[in-house]
């Protein structure tokens, strides 16, 4: 969609209207944004009751690494802009529904070519240019132990393509290499069983570089410094300190880097900084979970800057509001029916805010909710955030 596009009315034959593919937390900030603008929003899944269909006009339960199923539901809903929210999808046949005319987000090809850690490695470090971490790729037993020997311990290990930190291991020394093999295998989104090794890389912080490309150009939000654990996102914060020449290093290498994947939208293109050196670590043509700290850092969030963008309306520039961080509120454990408890307690917490994303089972390790909150500098809006989150514990409703 471009400059003059009228936006229509949901529900009406002139209604303009989203698909989302995917429907977690993520994108039920951006179906709420969307409503916002009169957009009509359709969700899809894989299971029934995600985030987002709670909140969107309709929703479907769909297995979207079914081409065939994907087409079936594009050809009945008929959308002005398909948005991919999660890796796991049919890229091919949203490769051909582009081709017909379909819109989307940011385009097929990119949402195709960053769900493989392999090729978008090798577009960073070879096509592109940037510095990233020494890795090595293997598609059998032999030749992930010979990666394992040329890029040497302490490795990374994760399936070439997955989310979340799924798969993902930390080897420290060759106790844990066969370990680490047969849980990347198992994590895969793919059938090609392809891992990537890693150089562990010892960082002073890492960080996310929102980057939105609208009509206009390039916008770039205050770096959002992030901590993972096992490679899922933990906690994160706005603005993160680092030097003008790190910071205009990473400019330099997300606009390149997103300027040869091309669409519109948001991607939240990540780093690494050691002892002043910015290196390339893994981006995503989408809004990112670290980025969920701009509900309340920034007066346009994450959602409503991405929103903007595919839709061709003016994007402006983006200064933090506050100093801010969010924080993932965990399960600990398998749980049917979550109930949640503490929500008062984390409410009383200065300047913060809570959303439980009503997920309708939990695991072990799930992301069940977020606090964000906001304090004169980052310390004190990170410990409000923390303290906010540990209010809230999840218990069986059963």
């Amino acid at each position: 969609m471009r400059h003059g596009t009228r936006l229509g009315t949901p529900r009406s034959g002139n209604a303009t209207t989203l698909l989302l593919l995917g429907s977690g937390e993520l994108g039920a900030e951006l179906v709420s944004e969307a409503q916002q603008l009169g957009v009509e929003t359709v969700a899809a899944d894989r299971y029934d009751g995600a985030p987002a269909m709670q909140v969107a006009h309709r929703s479907h339960v769909v297995d979207m690494t079914d081409g065939a199923a994907v087409r079936a539901l594009v050809e009945e809903e008929s959308p002005d802009l398909i948005v991919p929210e999660i890796e796991a999808i049919a890229t091919d046949e949203l490769q051909r529904l582009e081709d017909e005319g379909y819109d989307v987000i940011p385009t097929a090809k990119a949402t195709r070519l960053t769900m493989d850690r392999e090729w978008i490695r090798e577009f960073a470090a070879e096509d592109v240019g940037v510095p990233t971490s020494d890795y090595a790729f293997a598609d059998s037993r032999d030749a992930y132990r010979d990666a394992v020997d040329h890029v040497g311990l302490p490795i990374v290990v994760k399936p070439t393509m997955s989310s979340s930190g799924k798969g993902q291991s930390i080897v420290d020394d060759r106790d844990g290499i066969e370990d680490a093999w047969e849980a990347a295998r198992a994590g895969t989104r793919s059938d090609t069983g392809r891992v990537i090794v890693e150089e562990l890389v010892d960082f002073d912080f890492e960080f996310t570089l929102l980057t939105v490309r609208h009509e206009e150009g390039t916008t770039f939000c205050p770096p959002v410094g992030h901590r993972q654990v096992d490679g899922d996102y933990r906690e994160s914060w706005q603005p993160c300190a680092m030097s003008d020449g790190a910071l205009a290093d990473a400019q330099t290498m997300a606009r390149e880097m997103t300027d040869g994947l091309g669409g519109y939208g948001i991607f939240g293109v990540e780093f690494f900084v050691r002892d002043g050196e910015v290196l390339f670590s893994e981006l995503s043509p989408r809004p990112h979970d670290t980025g969920l700290v701009t509900l309340a850092s920034q007066p346009h969030s994450e959602f409503e800057l991405h929103l903007r963008a595919v839709l061709g309306l003016p994007v402006p520039e983006v200064e933090a509001d506050a100093p801010g961080a969010s924080r993932a509120i965990v399960s600990e454990q398998a749980v049917e029916n979550p109930a949640y408890a503490g929500v008062e307690s984390a409410l009383e917490v200065p300047r913060t805010e809570l959303r439980l994303f009503g997920k309708p089972s939990a695991y072990g390790g799930r992301r069940m909710g977020v606090t964000v909150a906001t304090g004169e500098d980052v310390t004190v809006a990170r410990e409000r955030a923390e303290r906010a989150a540990a209010s809230v514990s999840i218990t069986d409703a059963d």
